[in-house]
């Protein structure tokens, strides 16, 4: 039931997180942005932990495992997903993103070994098959300056750099890190970097005061951050990248109904069956070889069923008949 809950509040944050992003660009730089949100989401789980008492010492060692998750978790995979928003709506950057899962599975073998068994490699070309019906009209058109083709590049960068963040996490957790202490420092770490990349590049700091950017920053900071984070991390240490990565599957669908409502998000041939196509890869991928085949066996038995008992017996007698 933990699991469970904790599943539940990562998908319905996540999957609004990316509407609540929109609101974060144009007037501040997207670096700037990103470092306002996990400072702050920083101090928050770093006092809350002093306050519950947590210790908040670790090894040089532990510290340089924690910087790397926050590099790849907290700077660089957001600078990639708020710079692929630019260009593109954000149902179609979540949904691109769900790819995430099957970069995790990949990665899970390469960093820990486990094997990958057929139905992933069948579920893994179905959702890229998936992804290039769902941007078919930019992929036929190419065009090395389309705006969407920029995007769709943003998202698969970010993509690798959450996977190698998200097997950091659980490296981390396989040697007793503590999900929320280390979080934290992660944050903070990713901050610093993202402050880093801000200065060489010689960006303004600013901050807007419209209710819009105000409101959704707090939303990004604490729900977003500080609540999907640690729910998420909890997840991985506790079932797994490759059934924690599920909820990837599930947060495009909150996230394609808010940019409908919100974004004006327009459905097409090519998005629908993109989606869909992209959501039976993962489903397939996620779904225990047992299970699959009992699905399988009842989905046969049903359309045996279906049929009337004459034709069958025809058939039968048609099968029997001398030739």
């Amino acid at each position: 039931m933990k699991n469970m809950f904790l599943y539940t509040i990562t998908v319905l944050i996540w999957g609004s997180t990316w509407i609540a992003i929109e609101y974060q660009l144009g007037e501040v730089a997207v670096e700037i942005s990103l470092i306002y949100r996990f400072a702050l989401a920083a101090i928050f789980i770093l006092l809350f932990s002093k306050l519950l008492g947590l210790s908040l010492k670790f090894s040089f060692k532990q510290h340089l495992y924690i910087a790397l998750l926050g590099l790849l978790n907290f700077s660089l995979n957001y600078v990639m997903l708020y710079k692929a928003q630019t260009y593109l709506s954000s149902a179609m950057t979540s949904i691109g993103f769900s790819m995430l899962l099957l970069v995790n599975i990949v990665n899970t073998r390469i960093f820990f070994g486990k094997k990958i068994t057929i139905k992933t490699y069948i579920g893994s070309m179905i959702g890229i098959v998936g992804i290039m019906t769902l941007f078919w009209p930019e992929v036929k058109n190419f065009n090395a300056a389309s705006s969407t083709i920029t995007g769709i590049i943003f998202v698969l960068s970010g993509i690798i750099f959450a996977s190698l963040g998200n097997m950091i996490s659980v490296r981390n957790s396989s040697h007793d890190l503590p999900v929320l202490q280390s979080s934290g420092w992660g944050m903070l770490y990713g901050s610093l970097f993202l402050l880093v990349i801000a200065l060489y590049n010689n960006i303004e700091f600013t901050f807007s005061m419209k209710t819009s950017y105000i409101l959704s920053l707090a939303y990004l900071t604490i729900f977003g951050t500080v609540i999907a984070f640690y729910s998420y991390f909890v997840l991985l240490k506790n079932i797994g990248p490759e059934k924690a990565s599920y909820s990837i599957v599930l947060f495009p669908v909150v996230a394609v109904i808010l940019s409908s409502l919100f974004e004006n998000f327009e459905w097409t041939v090519y998005t629908i069956s993109g989606f869909i196509l992209v959501a039976s890869g993962n489903l397939l991928v996620l779904t225990p070889r047992e299970k699959l085949k009992k699905y399988t066996a009842q989905f046969l038995q049903r359309k045996i069923e279906s049929f009337p008992a004459s034709d069958i017996k025809v058939s039968v007698a048609k099968v029997k008949s001398p030739s």
